[in-house]
């Protein structure tokens, strides 16, 4: 018997709301507008990727950057972050040339059982499988690498880190798999910057400023000149200069206690369990306090304020299997 795969992902999205689990991962449903902001995110992911694994040069992670943004001169967003990727990245690899651990191993892919921790007998309906960002040693310990971008790294941000059911996940499955022990995680995080390429006037929007300044002037003149549109060469540098301050990075050494394996361990059971029986009983509940999470709605709001109206479904989402940037079958996928 086939086991279905069960990922992070997916075990996340069905925590947050049985409902939007349902449109991912079994009517796989995504939005025809993609999430610009997780893009960034793979696209920084992919670059570390490449600097640990090869020690890429910037010029050839700048090429990665470029390809990735080949619609940049077009499109005002592939533009905006294409200049942040290669900031971010330039200044990282400048904080980060030497490293105290040593890299093991990147991109690796794991799939093991997901266990009964009453029984100690695998699940006979699902295995876990997964990626890791990298496995490296660090005083002789093994520690998961895990790359973070965040808005804004703040002391929060970092106090909620232990809390990480992911991480524990992977420490989980990567030491099953590899039969080592994962003493813990080291994050990796980089800020992404807030600031933006100043965009100028037109001769237009110049003039009706200039008026409006002439007529609450005294003397009825005024000095003002045309904001002219900053230059990509000069936005790149202002954008470099600041990714040069060290706030702009965190690093954090966490161990993992057993207590928080055996909490994790325990959490997947329950998630495999509810999911058969919501598949048994063929009801997704929703979560309705997860609509507007994070200050954005969510991908699947439309659909469920239209109540599954074959309309929305089709003008705004399309088909995509899940876990596709997992190597597994879609026939056992779940």
């Amino acid at each position: 018997m086939n086991k279905q795969i069960l990922t992070y992902s997916a075990a996340r999205k069905f925590q947050v709301c049985h409902k939007a689990y349902h449109n991912r991962y079994l009517e796989n449903l995504v939005p025809l507008e993609q999430d610009d902001a997780l893009f960034l995110g793979s696209i920084i992911h992919e670059c570390l990727e490449v600097w640990y694994k090869k020690k890429a040069t910037g010029a050839e992670i700048n090429r990665l950057i470029d390809e990735a943004y080949s619609l940049r001169d077009s499109a005002e967003r592939q533009k905006r972050d294409w200049h942040l990727a290669r900031a971010m990245m330039k200044g990282y690899c400048s904080h980060y040339d030497q490293e105290q651990f040593e890299v093991i191993e990147t991109e690796l892919d794991f799939r093991v059982p997901i266990i009964n921790p009453r029984t100690g007998r695998p699940s006979q309906s699902f295995e876990l499988m997964g990626k890791v960002d990298g496995l490296v040693r660090l005083g002789g310990e093994y520690f998961i690498l895990e790359h973070k971008t965040a808005a804004l790294i703040t002391g929060d941000y970092i106090e909620k880190l232990p809390m990480d059911f992911q991480v524990n996940l992977y420490a989980i499955a990567l030491g099953r798999e590899r039969q080592i022990p994962i003493a813990g995680v080291i994050y990796n995080v980089i800020q992404k910057s807030k600031i933006r390429q100043r965009q100028g006037e037109t001769e237009d929007q110049f003039e009706l400023r200039r008026q409006d300044l002439i007529r609450k002037s005294k003397t009825g003149k005024t000095s003002a000149k045309r904001q002219i549109p900053e230059s990509d060469e000069t936005f790149q540098k202002r954008l470099e200069s600041v990714y040069e301050a060290p706030g702009m990075y965190a690093r954090e050494t966490l161990y993992l206690s057993k207590a928080d394996m055996d909490r994790t361990e325990q959490e997947l059971w329950e998630i495999t369990q509810e999911i058969l029986s919501s598949r048994r009983r063929k009801h997704w509940s929703q979560n309705t306090d997860s609509c507007f999470r994070y200050y954005a709605p969510c991908m699947y709001f439309p659909l469920c304020r239209a109540h599954d109206n074959p309309n929305i479904k089709e003008n705004l989402y399309t088909k995509r299997p899940p876990h596709s940037e997992l190597s597994v079958s879609e026939s056992r996928i779940f």
